[in-house]
């Protein structure tokens, strides 16, 4: 299972993601800022986001009324330590599936995401892309040839669904950078270069022109 998570609090996401990884067994990627929720939340496949109502930027709340009426039908939980139930109203009324009031034990969270998944929230339509000889499933996140699956490491596969839902276009290094990795890491920059390198290696398993294709001097772009 995939989840976002949105809080800017660092003890409480670092504690938060540690705890989803260890005791759910869930793929976490946290984000502390709020305007960039929206666009994550869009352009990869989440089961579960679960949005601080307070955060910089845009509030969860906020996040999660806007993504409702783009017709956006994931699970949603909002984390708040408002417990009014004005304020509750307004979270559900918002498109929230859930609520959750700090401070609050992890099992009980694991609980409520373990009851959201048993939801059938929308009917699963697998996503598939063609790229040449490659066959990507966007929805269980695989990637076949004419010979089989190519295993790709988690950020090889991000950067590849990054590539996709932007084609054609040219990324550069610092979007790349900031999408997958994240500002806050101390990987240095030459990582997005050596990473590329290692998925185009085994995208072009096949084919004579490279998938991936380098823009000298601002970054890369994929080319169907």
């Amino acid at each position: 299972m995939n989840i976002l998570l949105a809080e800017d609090d660092v003890r409480l996401g670092e504690l938060i993601a540690h705890l989803l990884k260890k005791k759910g067994g869930y793929n976490v990627e946290w984000l502390m800022k709020g305007d960039e929720v929206y666009h994550y939340a869009v352009e990869s496949h989440y089961d579960v986001l679960i949005l601080d109502w307070m955060m910089p930027g845009e509030e969860g709340v906020s996040i999660c009324q806007r993504l409702r009426k783009q017709g956006y039908s994931g699970a949603i939980i909002i984390l708040t330590a408002k417990d009014a139930l004005q304020d509750r109203i307004i979270g559900l009324d918002a498109g929230a599936d859930d609520y959750l009031v700090k401070p609050f034990e992890i099992d009980e969270l694991l609980a409520r995401i373990r009851a959201l998944s048993r939801r059938n929230f929308a009917p699963i339509q697998e996503e598939i892309v063609q790229i040449q000889h490659l066959r990507v499933n966007l929805t269980n996140r695989t990637v076949f040839n004419g010979e089989g699956e190519i295993q790709l490491t988690p950020r090889e596969y991000q950067l590849l669904d990054l590539f996709i839902r932007n084609k054609g276009q040219v990324l550069s290094r610092d979007l790349i950078f900031d999408r997958i990795w994240g500002y806050e890491t101390e990987v240095s920059m030459k990582t997005i270069d050596a990473t590329v390198k290692l998925l185009r290696k085994k995208l072009n398993l096949s084919s004579e022109k490279d998938i991936i294709q380098s823009v000298r001097g601002v970054g890369y772009k994929l080319e169907f």
